[in-house]
């Protein structure tokens, strides 16, 4: 108290480089017990209860601050894995390279992480430790040749902890006993300020995890932040160490920002700081065609709209809208090359899917819904006899027909179709006759029935 009444009177700023947290009371920053998470808060208690410390940390924090709705709640803590595993009956520990402990609450799952410092860099490979065993020695921080963390599994203080952690806004820790905030970088006035600065040395933390890269760029754009001048500056010349991280872990940070409900600025970010060739490879040859560009602003608008309104998005479709400006320039060149229309869009769309294996590792779960979208997309030009109602009973017709009303928007095709199909589900069956259009497919040719070698001998031969 002495001493903040001291700061105060002449004007010293607290510190904010680490070595010391600032304690923020309750009215310092307006985060009350009542606005949290049940379990998170019940999860806290169980932990205190048996001698251990637990604080709520990270993006709910930051969120709360910024009057956001946090979307989940973390947990850090001084108990072990082990030790959080044996508290919780319904609880597991998940992860190699840095372990987690997942605590189930109803529905809800509760991540609890164990306070982790910077340890040694280490070249063993073996990252396994005994359980319970705090030693430097047993758990190790083991980096590649470009100083990217292997395993990160050293045990620290709550100081620790801050330390190595990316973004000062994400350093934050709040004691749900006591209403406290504890701040080691200064993060609730970058908050403030709406700035997104890096924690230690960019260079040296982009080298130990490049993604942290990507993170920057979806954080700016979700968060409408301006990411400080140092943080930015050395990006561009380490965007291709991307290339080493495995390629479902930067799916995984690319579904994250296009399903952040602000894709539109996600993807723009990336493409400003020279990110997307690490992460959506294709995204220059899309934005630089017109119309694939207006394609894409629609698809992720649209997408960052149903997001917003708490409406399911299908990452499938998602990423149907992303690959589709390939699928479509390689369709027309396969037709122009004079295959047929139907094979040449299969032809297309596998082609393209095989291409981004090695890019983005879209997983082939995703394929089907995928592929299913884009297959009917030529019957939408189909508008009489029987096919319209067919195609309104397929299983994809309203994805598919959502997919239509983008190509509409974008100008790939009139946008008379797109209302065509619209006014065409809306009306009765009286209307729907009369807006069919007529039926100019080829008609299947008839077989001509054979006749069999005494059938017609026998109409040769006289009564």
């Amino acid at each position: 108290m002495i001493r903040r009444i001291i700061n105060k009177v002449f004007g010293r700023k607290p510190r904010t480089d680490g070595s010391r947290a600032q304690i923020l009371p309750l009215s310092a920053h307006g985060i009350r017990r009542d606005q949290l998470d049940d379990c998170a808060l019940k999860t806290c208690e169980t932990l205190a209860q048996a001698g251990y410390k637990g604080y709520l940390v990270g993006g709910a924090v930051r969120d709360l601050l910024l009057n956001m709705t946090p979307k989940d709640f973390d947990v850090a803590t001084d108990a072990t894995p082990e030790e959080v595993r044996r508290l919780f009956r319904r609880s597991r520990i998940i992860g190699r390279r840095f372990q987690i402990v997942h605590v189930m609450c109803g529905r809800e799952t509760i991540e609890v992480t164990t306070f982790r410092a910077n340890g040694q860099k280490e070249t063993e490979e073996d990252d396994e430790y005994a359980a319970g065993d705090k030693s430097p020695a047993a758990h190790k921080r083991l980096t590649d040749e470009h100083g990217r963390l292997l395993s990160d599994n050293v045990f620290g203080s709550m100081a620790d902890d801050a330390a190595r952690r990316d973004f000062t806004i994400n350093a934050l820790y709040y004691d749900p006993a006591r209403e406290e905030v504890h701040d080691y970088f200064g993060g609730v006035a970058d908050c403030k300020k709406r700035v997104l600065r890096m924690i230690g040395d960019p260079d040296t933390r982009y080298r130990e995890d490049p993604v942290r890269m990507l993170r920057a760029a979806r954080f700016a754009a979700k968060l409408d932040f301006h990411i400080d001048p140092d943080t930015r500056k050395p990006v561009a010349a380490l965007a291709p160490l991307l290339a080493n991280i495995p390629r479902a872990r930067i799916f995984d940070e690319a579904l994250k920002l296009l399903l952040s409900g602000h894709a539109l600025r996600g993807v723009h970010q990336l493409r400003a700081e020279g990110l997307h060739h690490g992460m959506l490879p294709l995204l220059d040859t899309i934005l630089d065609d017109p119309t694939g560009e207006r394609f894409i602003n629609a698809a992720l608008k649209s997408t960052d709209e149903r997001i917003q309104s708490d409406r399911p998005s299908s990452p499938a479709f998602l990423f149907g809208t992303l690959l589709w400006p390939q699928v479509l320039l390689r369709w027309r060149a396969l037709e122009a090359a004079g295959e047929k229309p139907q094979p040449a869009l299969f032809a297309a769309m596998d082609e393209v899917l095989d291409a981004q294996r090695s890019q983005l590792a879209i997983p082939r779960r995703y394929d089907g819904m995928m592929k299913e979208i884009w297959a009917l997309q030529p019957r939408f030009e189909q508008r009489g006899g029987q096919r319209p109602y067919r195609l309104l009973e397929h299983p994809r017709f309203r994805a598919a027909y959502d997919f239509l009303l983008l190509r509409a928007e974008s100008g790939e095709v009139a946008a008379e179709l797109g209302e065509w199909w619209t006014r065409f589900q809306e009306v009765g069956e009286d209307e729907r006759a009369r807006m069919l259009l007529a039926d100019n497919a080829p008609k299947p040719r008839r077989k001509r029935k054979r006749k069999k070698p005494g059938e017609a001998a026998g109409e040769t031969q006289p009564a």
